[in-house]
């Protein structure tokens, strides 16, 4: 093997296809897709001067992909029509914004990223039954997790517990209601209400969370050839991006070798004159 920083496989990600570390991943735990924002807004999502309001600073820049006044704006500015569906289908747009369970890492650092983490739920089902730890209603205490929430905070908001507890809370309630219902049979409706889920969205996160299919894992249009003609064209340009002295990915105009030494770049043909013999 090799180690590489990771480029998010764009070749693959720019035919459509999913990375290779999600292809490879045997928890079937990533997920891939399109998120819209507004880039206008980068600038002041980054500068917030509380390190705990960066989270939602963050999410304020994304946009609703089902508005009519964000999709014709999107039109206008050129986005393909693929784009748009993906983004209306996309799996980070409904755990990170919808339902919020998925958080940026370290937001603090004011890099804005774009790969989100659903915090990790303890095996706690068992201790809260036994009762080791605490309950919370009917659902377990999230405070008694095995993973500190004030740790997962520190890692996912800044700090800020709230969205993280919240996060856990939900995920917690979709867990106790799928099991009312399939083993059960009963709805209990009012263990959404104390965590401010629809009836519909937490069946749409079992199943994405739980029993997701391939195409809702990995939601990834291909890129446009009228688009990428526009842009750096890295296969055209694949025998000039070495070393350069101040070219960038030019062929390169320097005066030195690579070694620092003058560099032949022409020879001069000096003319042998042949003169006929002398007589004695």
């Amino acid at each position: 093997g090799k180690s590489e920083k990771c480029i998010l496989c764009y070749p693959r990600i720019e035919s459509g296809q999913p990375t290779v570390c999600s292809e490879t991943c045997v928890g079937r735990i990533r997920y891939l897709g399109v998120l819209l924002y507004d880039a206008d807004k980068i600038e002041q999502a980054a500068s917030v001067a509380d390190e705990q309001s960066l989270y939602q600073a963050q999410l304020d820049m994304f946009l609703d992909p089902f508005s009519s006044t964000v999709q014709a704006e999107a039109r206008k500015a050129g986005i393909p029509e693929p784009w748009l569906e993906a983004a209306q289908e996309s799996p980070i747009y409904k755990m990170a914004i919808d339902w919020k369970i998925a958080f940026p890492l370290h937001p603090e650092y004011r890099t804005l990223p774009m790969v989100w983490y659903v915090p990790a739920l303890s095996p706690i089902q068992a201790r809260a039954e036994s009762g080791q730890i605490g309950m919370n209603g009917i659902i377990p205490d999230v405070g008694s997790l095995r993973i500190p929430l004030k740790y997962l905070a520190n890692l996912l908001t800044a700090g800020d517990e709230k969205p993280v507890k919240l996060a856990l809370e939900r995920m917690l309630a979709m867990r106790a209601y799928m099991r009312a219902k399939v083993v059960d049979g009963e709805v209990k409706d009012d263990l959404l209400k104390a965590v401010n889920l629809r009836i519909d969205q937490v069946e749409s996160m079992y199943r994405y969370l739980a029993i997701a299919n391939y195409e809702d894992r990995f939601v990834i249009p291909t890129s446009h050839r009228e688009y990428a003609s526009a842009t750096y064209d890295a296969f055209g340009e694949r025998g000039g991006c070495g070393f350069s002295f101040g070219n960038g990915c030019s062929p390169g105009t320097d005066k030195t070798n690579l070694f620092g030494g003058k560099k032949v770049t022409t020879r001069r043909a000096i003319p042998i004159k042949v003169e006929p013999p002398t007589k004695a």
